[in-house]
């Protein structure tokens, strides 16, 4: 799963942290629940009061950026790995500011120390590595090497029967990856920046994981958050050794196929069989205590209902409702309801949010407008208009702060149309399929794309990304038809939208953030470009090394089997051949699950947010539908050692779990490192560790023997 309408790692749509009130509350009995409040609640301004705010030059410094690098490499190697398997990206950005504040902490202690510091440790710049670190990783994400960009390979061509000749085919290569990514990643970047005002000042959006973000930054920063954030990062390096040990260590039984600890059947054979075991991943048991409890349940209830229900009972109709002979892979067979009916819960629930979120930003625009003398409101509850209500402290320093380095209009204006023009030129030079046509349409539609999406993501914390890639995938591809290599132009297409609507909701979250712990929007701009650029670099070379190490990559049942690359390509070839590809009674149960989709969204919103925590997420059950339950079982383990956890001790749970299950995540991440070189030099595991039924050991032993 994505990281965009992947609304397994994303919060629920919150209400405003403002206040809320009464419609016939007077503008006196608000102003004076104004100052009750602010003598509740210290100001977090005033408790840097005493600091000097550096200039926006100053937060950019050559420490933080080798740090955010350094961090970058990392990061990377995670979301690449978690790419490459469920798709389930957790969101990192706690990760990144506490690292990013442990390493810089350090260094500035030990150069305080020696005599030698020039220049303190500040809020902003721990703002400006965390804007790099997350702008360099996400180019993991939105590259589309776990989704579109993959899907474009022979190897997943393979997997169907349709649109695998060469006009629809083009593998992998650094060079082309690199000067993909350079020509379309940072359009987005200039297509919100002349709304940064109107977005954050104006329109007061929330941006849940931006204020978040800045709280813990902020935090970090105090005498008491900085010993919190010491004890968190001690946590976080335990379990990051142990998990890298226990990669390590599982290593040396993985000396074949099938090996392995990955391969345990915990359950019995039978449920093995059915993708139904515990298969010891710590990246998987960690990001199942950072993913809410509500997703590892969809993740479960998914596979329970595809693999111990439906595929049994498909299978049983082998003969009917498709060819005895065909191979589990496929899409003429099993493998074709597996796929088919994933993608139409995933495209169901996508058009549901789309709707919703579409709606919610249109409404709020409308708002807006309509009562401007009022001041800006927004639709997320009943409650006073920022023109009764005095602005605080806080929001009079971060304001002034936040208009005072401004980043000329021109600037981004002319930036769009340079790199458009010059995307326009190069991209039909690297896929041929794509015509310029098809890219000028693209881009004179994206910037207000990228404004829905920005506006969407600051109303609920939904980056739709993927959404608007997919819409482009059907457009496009449909427009180049099946005779033009219309399936290659729309996964192309679809990476073109995605970069654009993902790095614009993206920048905005930061300009969030940089506005609650007063960087400059100069330094966040600045640091997102720097990052994606990084990124552009990094991503392609870590993609790189896991192609060529292993060369299993993308096959169904392999150590990493890509699964959102051929559910993309299938997307892509059902926007251009229609309904072809699809085997005896799938296409009924596509619309089935499609408006089944559709309907759970439909009655988790109406039901309210209570009771709407017990009913599955769509999105999140159609995972296991093609891969199976086994990262769902590691995930419910995360959850349930999160629960106990919580339930002996919350506030140590609350406290310490994030670094916890960021230790477990990154020491598995990290030793992919290590493996892909061992891969790479010949190096192989010399033990395989397999598990057989009884019948099968005696007819293996009685061979021996023979």
């Amino acid at each position: 799963m994505d990281r965009s309408n992947n609304s397994a790692h994303r919060r629920e749509p919150h209400p405003s942290n403002e206040y809320e009130h009464s419609t016939n509350t007077t503008k006196k009995t608000h102003e004076e629940l104004l100052v009750q409040q602010e003598e509740e609640v210290q100001s977090v301004e005033r408790t840097f009061e005493s600091k000097e705010v550096p200039s926006w030059q100053s937060q950019l410094t050559l420490r933080a950026f080798f740090v955010s690098f350094v961090l970058g490499i990392l990061f990377t190697f995670i979301v690449m790995k978690l790419n490459l398997t469920t798709g389930i990206i957790p969101s990192l950005n706690v990760s990144a500011g506490l690292l990013g504040f442990f390493f810089v902490k350090t260094w500035t202690k030990f150069l305080e120390k020696s005599g030698m510091l020039k220049q303190p440790f500040t809020r902003q710049e721990n703002t400006v590595i965390q804007t790099c670190v997350v702008a360099t990783s996400g180019i993991a994400f939105s590259g589309g090497f776990g989704s579109y960009l993959f899907g474009m390979s022979d190897v997943v061509a393979k997997q169907s029967t349709e649109a695998n000749d060469a006009d629809n085919i083009k593998n992998p290569s650094l060079g082309w990856m690199m000067g993909f990514l350079f020509v379309v990643s940072f359009l987005g970047l200039f297509s919100v920046v002349p709304l940064r005002k109107i977005m954050i000042i104006d329109f007061k959006l929330i941006y849940p994981s931006g204020t978040a973000t800045a709280h813990l930054i902020n935090s970090f920063h105090t005498p008491q958050g900085a010993k919190l954030a010491k004890k968190q990062v001690k946590a976080l390096g335990k379990f990051f050794t142990f998990s890298f040990l226990w990669g390590f260590f599982q290593w040396f039984f993985t000396g074949g196929d099938g090996c392995g600890f990955v391969n345990f059947p915990t359950f019995g054979i039978k449920a093995y069989e059915n993708r139904f075991y515990f298969d010891f991943s710590a990246t998987y048991v960690g990001v199942g205590m950072i993913c809410p409890y509500l997703i590892n349940i969809s993740l479960l209830v998914g596979g329970i209902l595809s693999w111990g229900i439906m595929w049994p009972l498909i299978e049983d109709r082998k003969g009917h409702w498709y060819h005895a002979d065909q191979s589990p892979s496929s899409l003429h067979g099993i493998q074709g309801y597996r796929v088919f009916i994933a993608i139409a819960m995933i495209l169901g629930d996508g058009l549901y949010n789309f709707i919703k979120v579409l709606g919610r930003t249109l409404y709020g625009i409308y708002c807006q407008f309509r009562e401007k003398r009022a001041g800006s409101v927004l639709p997320v509850g009943v409650r006073a208009s920022p023109a009764e209500a005095p602005l605080s402290y806080d929001d009079q320093i971060r304001t002034e702060l936040f208009l005072k380095d401004q980043i000329p209009t021109w600037v981004a204006v002319a930036g769009y149309v340079s790199i458009a023009v010059l995307s326009t030129i190069t991209l039909p030079h690297i896929f041929h399929q794509l015509r310029w046509y098809y890219i000028v349409v693209i881009y004179i539609f994206a910037p207000v794309l990228a404004f829905c999406n920005a506006y969407g993501c600051g109303l609920t914390d939904w980056s739709l990304a993927s959404t608007y890639g997919k819409l482009a995938i059907f457009t496009i591809g449909a427009w180049a038809g099946s005779a033009h290599g219309g399936v290659l132009a729309g996964l192309a297409a679809c990476g073109v939208m995605m970069n654009i609507v993902s790095t614009a909701s993206d920048l905005t979250q930061d300009f969030k953030t940089g506005y609650m712990t007063l960087a400059s929007p100069r330094s966040m701009f600045i640091s997102q470009i720097i990052g994606t650029a990084m990124g552009c670099v990094i991503s392609p070379c870590v993609f790189w090394l896991f192609y060529k190490a292993f060369h299993d990559l993308g096959v169904p049942g392999s150590e990493y089997p890509a699964p959102y690359a051929l559910v993309y390509r299938n997307m892509s070839i059902l926007g251009v051949e229609g309904f072809s590809a699809l085997p005896k009674n799938c296409l009924t149960l596509c619309y089935v699950f499609f408006l089944g989709a559709i309907a759970i969204n439909a009655v988790r919103d109406a039901v309210g947010k209570n009771k709407a925590k017990y009913i599955p997420l769509p999105m999140a059950m159609a995972i296991p539908f093609y891969l199976g339950s086994y990262f769902a079982i590691d995930m419910c383990l995360g959850s349930l050692i999160l629960f106990v956890w919580t339930k002996i001790n919350k506030a140590k749970a609350d406290a310490f779990g994030p670094a916890v299950a960021s230790g477990l995540i990154c020491g598995d991440g990290i030793w992919t490192l290590p493996s892909s070189i061992l891969a790479l030099s010949g190096v192989n595991p010399p033990i395989c560790m397999k598990f057989l039924s009884r019948k099968d050991n005696k007819r293996v032993d009685s061979f021996i023997n023979s």
